[in-house]
């Protein structure tokens, strides 16, 4: 399936991915801006649940987002944003304008170069570009066996930060960091979490309603999560930090 149908299934789904989708621990915000900068462009930003961070690491914050559904979440919740439907592609800013561009749970739908060319021009020379996803901890069996059901190709390896290689055009690295942390959620909010995902959203309904059968078999039968109303999600954050040439 095309990556770029599957990126668009998110266009409408605005207050359901902001209901029940992750946040991402302030560890990761640190690790990115370790100090306050004075202004930060969110990119791909959603519903905002990673630029929520950024106000006290920053004077300005923007929110760059495809989506308009998205973005209507995002400024009801923060109202002081300065919220753009646009894409990484084409970045309706002036050039060298921000210090700092993020990323969060996003940047495998980029087309890279195109998007690094942009992310690039905005940037201050040396200044900062993070990267970032949420993962299922690999030692969390009844997670790790619902991603299967979803991504097949996830047994090893969540393949959505190959995008993030060392040589990305116009940057140097600078580090990686990974993050544990964990949340606890509802079984009823983990199951609709997964109706959020796009392998879930393009599926037609016999396909939907055999996958969502299919999790919950593994938490009926997990000893972890059998007979239980509400899970201690283990998580973990993994962070790419890149400076500008």
């Amino acid at each position: 399936m095309q990556k770029q149908q599957l990126a668009k299934s998110f266009e409408n789904i605005g207050e359901e991915y902001d209901r029940f989708r992750p946040g991402f621990p302030d560890a990761a915000a640190a690790e990115i801006l370790p100090s306050r900068v004075s202004t930060v462009l969110d990119l791909g930003a959603g519903t905002g649940k990673f630029t929520e961070l950024l106000f006290t690491r920053a004077d300005r914050v923007i929110a760059v987002e495809p989506s308009a559904a998205m973005l209507d979440v995002l400024r009801a919740k923060l109202p002081d944003t300065e919220a753009i439907v646009a894409g990484a592609e084409s970045i309706p800013l002036p050039d060298l304008s921000v210090d700092a561009v993020t990323v969060a749970q996003a940047f495998h739908w980029f087309d890279r170069d195109p998007a690094c060319a942009e992310i690039a021009r905005v940037l201050v020379p040396g200044g900062t570009l993070g990267l970032l996803w949420n993962h299922s901890d690999p030692t969390c069996a009844w997670d790790r066996a619902c991603h299967r059901v979803a991504h097949p190709a996830v047994a090893e390896k969540d393949a959505t930060t190959e995008s993030a290689a060392e040589d990305l055009p116009g940057f140097t690295f600078d580090r990686r960091a990974e993050i544990a942390w964990s949340e606890s959620i509802t079984r009823a909010d983990y199951i609709a979490r997964w109706l959020t995902v796009s392998s879930f959203l393009v599926a037609d309904e016999e396909t939907r309603a055999g996958m969502v059968a299919g999790i919950e078999e593994i938490l009926d039968t997990d000893p972890q999560t059998a007979g239980q109303p509400r899970f201690e999600l283990p998580m973990l954050t993994e962070v790419f930090v890149y400076r500008a040439v």
